[in-house]
């Protein structure tokens, strides 16, 4: 049989005078187990914790399914991704198969592949399987698509709506009001501490005062630092400056982006950028927190 684990002539010498381990030599063959007895003070422990990796030996030669720690320690401390997964199934009492989650993350054909191969993307869907190997519940996922590319992002969203689908609950938290959006049915607002808005994103949407956003900016004799003169426009509901347009929550535009047109014609100013989109959990972030505002 192939040799798994060797020592030869193995030493420990603590403070250069306490020997623990005195040239101790073992072999022990694949598939055997192998005991390792001895009273208090016999060196177990030391001889153990040095075939592990954990203590540095003073002298002698240790090498595990081939490998020895002072050549190939990244080697010898790597999980595979399936490793990984099963060692997190290992602390829960009714685990789900490893491989079933493997093919619910994607992540088949990395199942031998060290973790440390891993791209950005695979890393976070391997986090993810390893909290739902345990068959949770309640999920947390905190910032779970963070520098992610989008298509990531994407695999990510569909592994939490599948979870949920089956009846799981889930905690997220994000920077991403685009994601919030998607995925929370609810949601809350919270800042310094405190909770500031709470109810579903459509419902947030429609507090802001507006459905729909009206951003621009202008040249010439107007000054778009005056937002009074914006707010006083048909159907403006609030107007606030954002990395250096003037943004309009607004209820009919088609009301609005007329009047905005005549009023910059009658100040002699030429209109430099205009854009009109749906109101979205950003705008409603930026009103109740003025996050902009505070970091300028």
């Amino acid at each position: 049989m192939p040799v798994a684990i060797q020592c030869h002539d193995l030493r420990k010498t603590y403070d250069g005078k306490v020997e623990a381990v005195r040239g101790l030599n073992l072999e022990i063959e694949t598939g055997e187990c192998f005991g390792l007895l001895g009273p208090n003070g016999a060196g177990k422990t030391t001889t153990i914790e040095i075939l592990e990796g954990l203590l540095e030996p003073t002298s002698g030669k240790v090498t595990i399914l081939g490998h020895d720690w002072q050549t190939n320690a990244r080697e010898l401390r790597k999980l595979t991704v399936r490793e990984t997964i099963e060692l997190f199934s290992s602390f829960y009492r009714e685990p789900r198969s490893s491989d079933d989650v493997l093919t619910d993350l994607q992540l088949n054909e990395k199942a031998d592949a060290w973790v440390g191969k891993l791209s950005g993307g695979q890393r976070q869907r391997l986090a993810v399987a390893t909290a739902l190997v345990g068959n949770p519940r309640v999920l947390f996922l905190d910032e779970p698509t963070t520098g992610l590319d989008p298509q990531s992002r994407r695999q990510l969203w569909d592994i939490i709506r599948a979870f949920q689908r089956n009846g799981g609950t889930v905690l997220l938290t994000t920077h991403y009001m685009d994601e919030a959006e998607r995925l929370c049915d609810r949601l809350a607002i919270i800042d310094h501490g405190q909770l500031i808005a709470e109810g579903t994103p459509a419902d947030l949407i429609d507090r802001l005062g507006g459905h729909h956003v009206v951003e621009f900016s202008v040249g010439g004799n107007s000054d778009d630092a005056n937002l009074d003169g914006w707010r006083a426009l048909p159907g403006v509901d609030s107007v606030r400056h954002d990395d250096g347009l003037v943004c309009l929550n607004v209820r009919e535009p088609h009301r609005t982006i007329p009047a905005l047109l005549d009023a910059v014609h009658n100040q002699g100013s030429q209109l430099l950028h205009l854009t009109t989109r749906q109101a979205s959990l950003e705008d409603v972030f930026v009103r109740l927190t003025g996050r902009h505002l505070r970091e300028d």
